[in-house]
């Protein structure tokens, strides 16, 4: 009994979760993941008519959503820096355009979030108007964060698509070991990246109805929202794994 305990305390799976949960993205994927489960299932209840029920579910995904908030403190300059590196970066004029904008965005979302949190933590003292006003304004960043990340994204898929052919095409040209090593290479990398922005490509448009949503730009539904918000959570927090399996090697 002891032996299975063992192994299954120390199996790699264990321990590469305990390092996903070391890191404050791993955390905040998983309890975005739990928040969103949550807003689908008080829906789910509230449609079959069992009120009572989803009331727990609601206040789960209220807490989360607070204290997702609060560990976002901080992140606002994170992005101002980012913005600040892409403008001094040698990318391409587009790519550089919608990473800077996105970065911008994302910074005045996660600040008027701030203080959206400090007025729900009592810390400050928001008019019910200003709260509502700082909730909108969050959104609004958020939207268009998203929408400059979606630009992003299908500028950077164009050039690495050219990339992709110009290098298959090249491949039928003159050969010798050390250039087909390397052009073997450098289309991998550049098909690596692809699939990247592929997924980040998903996400995003999944995402992007969850501020829309809260804005009023669209209409959808807690049940639709919740779905979105749970697939998006998990391929972040897949990513993420990735990421630190990688940092072991």
């Amino acid at each position: 009994m002891t032996t299975i305990a063992a192994q299954v305390i120390l199996h790699p799976a264990a321990t590469q979760s305990l390092k996903v949960l070391g890191t404050t993205l791993g955390r905040d994927k998983i309890y975005r993941a739990a928040q969103y489960f949550a807003r689908f299932y008080a829906w789910f209840l509230v449609s079959k008519g069992y009120n009572i029920q989803a009331v727990r579910w609601n206040a789960l995904k209220s807490h989360l959503a607070t204290g997702r908030k609060l560990m976002r403190i901080g992140k606002p300059l994170e992005h101002l820096q980012a913005a600040l590196k892409a403008i001094h970066s040698t990318t391409r004029f587009g790519e550089k355009v919608t990473t800077v904008l996105r970065q911008l965005c994302y910074a005045g979302y996660l600040g008027y979030d701030m203080a959206v949190w400090a007025n729900s933590a009592r810390f400050v003292t928001l008019s019910k108007e200003s709260s509502e006003k700082a909730n909108r304004r969050s959104a609004r960043f958020w939207v268009w964060g998203i929408v400059f990340s979606i630009c992003h994204g299908l500028i950077k898929a164009g050039r690495l698509a050219n990339e992709a052919k110009e290098l298959r095409s090249s491949s039928w040209g003159e050969k010798s070991t050390g250039s087909e090593a390397e052009r073997a290479v450098r289309y991998a990398a550049v098909e690596n990246d692809r699939s990247s922005v592929r997924y980040q490509f998903i996400i995003d448009l999944l995402d992007v109805w969850i501020p829309a949503t809260n804005v009023g730009y669209v209409n959808l539904n807690d049940g639709v929202l919740g779905i979105f918000g749970l697939i998006t959570s998990l391929m972040a927090l897949r990513s993420q794994w990735a990421a630190v399996s990688k940092s072991k090697v």
